[in-house]
């Protein structure tokens, strides 16, 4: 019989919704039963595409003995980590205090008062490798709890006091100037992995806030050490197992340092933030490799994780069936053995596949197979043979059994999505990718945005979810409005964004210019979470100062602006001490210094003039630039700036301060990259 899950729209609780535990999404009246009751609460915290958290699932939540025993001793809430990133960043920071590191699944014991006073993430169904069983920690707790309650309500108490003065000392510092952000730069030279490219070891993540950084630091600098950094992290990414080569798109992380053999879950956050990368990279360099892989990637994000209400699913699993074993197992749709190969193209062809996709008999991942990815040396030019091979290998590996999917529609990642894809389509003259991100922005405001402007943080099937948005949030899906704003047009798109940045500016800023992950009418937790540091996603308070300083240059609104100004004081702060930890505020640092300017581009928008004028501000690598063109009524950048002798014209400006208009797209561009 399902239990309290059933009525939920997170996918990872509804796979929950028929275990024998007696679950609880996180609710008032979860906590009042467990006060009712007298007993400790048992928070599992996860998400739908996280492998571990699978395997706990099948070994503890679905044995009939275990649930038995949670059910008698405990109140059982499950919380999907991607709905209540609040939830989850408080408890994962006791987690990692008490325990020295974190992950998923997370298991937290509280009291019934949500204070924490046992720790821990995966526990295995027997005692392995110096860790407890799950029932012997069960076990364990409830003894304390009957025992010795006293003890374990003073240590929880403790616990709370502690997290809760872990408050964040900051005072609006000083504006981020050149000396920080060269700094930052040579921080990110000593980390960076010259052999391999990224930063650090393994496990290795795509540092994608850092690149954007690079990229943006050499366009103002010229600094050649800079671009190469990005150029080469990106190219080895684009060879490594960490790519899809065959359809296209990114997966979590990479095992390893060389980026070759992946932990296989595609996440939506990460390809929309690799293909504005890669696609960013092709505007710097022109390089083949960067606008394929790009294309490729936003490719996939519409084909693979579109909704059929027009946004984009959160994620697809790791695991899948194996159709020979039947068992759910890590990456097999995605690797190939010798043999598979030769099965799909016969001998002759095979060969030439295995060699071009590193394919060997011992194989790079498990019980020999192999993660497809393209050796150094190899042309990163297809010939018409390899792409024929590609296309017949992309139609056999559809017909596997496919990964599960993560179908809710989370806020701030299909902002970062809709930035991505109207960038693209712009780049590359694609009007469907930029169709795609219209789709999901009126997704966006049609169900997500209230009739007050407060975002709701996911929806599912057309229903929008329960949870209220938090800062990344408001600041993302303000984020992919500007993008269409500047990409279509339209200035309905920066009007949104002004209602959600209005927002933010109203209900997450602090007295001290800093912001809070969490809205000043959310529900209080035992500490409110407020963290300047990007994670696999730009952090809320980086992307906000981002947003609020794009809208600036957009409106001329000085409060915006302001705050923006002052949230970048962490990045004079961090930047130089931790730059892969705040890539994100290094890079809204850049746009400030360099202005950010402003482009406004007047004329017929179905002149050919005019329409070369605008593809050439978007293509410009000025760090942060806004492009406004359209209807003068929507956009405050274009109210005053005439025709030249009739012709469409673009001016370039700083703080609304122009510079005399240019009619050709040759002094357009040579413009864009003067100083």
């Amino acid at each position: 019989m399902p239990n309290r899950l059933a009525q939920e729209t997170s996918p990872y609780l509804l796979q929950h919704a028929d275990n024998p535990v007696d679950w609880w999404p996180w609710s008032p009246e979860a906590f009042e039963e467990a006060r009712r009751r007298g007993v400790p609460v048992v928070l599992s915290v996860g998400y739908a595409s996280c492998h571990w958290c699978h395997v706990m699932a099948h070994e503890s939540f679905e044995d009939e003995p275990t649930a038995a025993y949670m059910n008698e001793h405990f109140v059982n809430v499950k919380v999907d980590r991607e709905e209540r990133p609040d939830v989850d960043a408080v408890y994962m920071e006791a987690v990692q205090a008490a325990t020295g590191q974190g992950g998923w699944p997370m298991t937290v014991f509280l009291t019934p008062d949500k204070e924490p006073f046992y720790f821990g993430t995966y526990f295995p169904p027997a005692p392995r490798h110096g860790m407890p069983s799950f029932r012997q920690v069960l076990e364990g707790v409830q003894q304390a709890w009957s025992g010795r309650r006293d003890e374990v309500t003073e240590v929880a108490q403790k616990i709370a006091r502690d997290l809760s003065q872990r408050e964040l000392a900051y005072g609006a510092s000083k504006l981020p100037g050149e000396e920080e952000l060269n700094q930052a730069l040579l921080g990110l030279t000593r980390d960076y992995d010259a052999t391999h490219g990224g930063f650090g070891g393994a496990p290795k993540f795509p540092p994608s806030m850092a690149v954007e950084f690079l990229l943006r630091h050499h366009a103002r600098t010229g600094a050649v050490g800079a671009l190469e950094m990005a150029q080469d992290t990106l190219e080895r990414m684009a060879r490594g197992g960490i790519y899809d080569q065959l359809g296209g798109g990114f997966a979590r992380y990479s095992v390893d340092r060389k980026w070759e053999v992946p932990h296989f879950e595609k996440m939506l956050y990460d390809n929309a933030l690799l293909c504005r990368a890669y696609a960013h990279l092709w505007r710097s360099t022109g390089s083949e490799l960067a606008k394929r892989v790009a294309l490729e990637t936003a490719d996939f994000m519409v084909r693979e994780l579109r909704t059929n209400e027009g946004g984009f699913a959160s994620a697809l699993d790791a695991d899948s069936e194996d159709p020979v074993s039947g068992k759910h197992v890590e990456g097999a749709f995605y690797v190939w053995t010798p043999r598979q190969l030769v099965e799909v193209l016969g001998e002759e062809d095979a060969g030439l596949a295995a060699v071009h996709y590193g394919v060997t008999e011992e194989g790079t991942f498990e019980e020999g197979a192999s993660v497809l990815q393209l050796p150094q040396g190899d042309a990163l030019v297809e010939s018409e043979k390899i792409r024929s091979i590609r296309q017949r290998l992309f139609e056999a590996r559809a017909r596997r059994p496919e990964p599960g999917r993560d179908d809710k529609v989370v806020a701030a990642w299909n902002g970062l999505a809709i930035a991505a894809l109207a960038e693209t389509g712009a780049y590359f003259d694609r009007p469907d990718l930029v169709n795609a991100a219209l789709a999901a922005g009126d997704l966006l405001v049609r169900l997500h945005m209230g009739p007050d402007a407060r975002l709701a943080r996911t929806s599912k099937d057309g229903r929008r979810g329960a949870n209220n948005g938090v800062l990344e949030d408001y600041a993302d899906v303000a984020e992919g409005f500007l993008a269409l704003a500047s990409v279509t047009g339209e200035g309905v798109w920066l009007e949104f964004a002004g209602f959600l940045l209005d927002i933010v500016l109203d209900q997450f800023a602090d007295e001290n210019g800093g912001l809070y992950d969490t809205a000043h009418d959310a529900e209080q937790l035992i500490r409110r979470p407020q963290d300047p540091t990007d994670n696999a996603t730009p952090s809320g308070w980086c992307a906000a100062a981002g947003a609020l300083l794009t809208y600036a240059a957009h409106t001329g609104a000085e409060p915006h602006r302001t705050a923006a100004e002052r949230a970048l004081g962490i990045v004079q702060a961090l930047g130089p001490k931790a730059p892969r930890f705040i890539g994100h505020g290094l890079a809204v640092a850049e746009a400030l210094l360099d202005g950010p300017r402003e482009i406004a581009v007047v004329g017929d928008r179905n002149d050919p003039d005019t329409r070369a004028l605008v593809r050439a501000a978007l293509l410009s690598t000025a760090p942060g630039a806004v492009v406004a063109h359209g209807d003068e009524q929507e956009l405050p950048l274009l109210a005053g700036r005439p025709l030249v002798n009739g012709a469409p014209a673009a001016y370039v400006c700083r703080n609304f301060t122009c510079d005399a208009p240019v009619t050709s797209v040759q002094e357009l561009s040579e413009k864009l990259v003067q100083p």
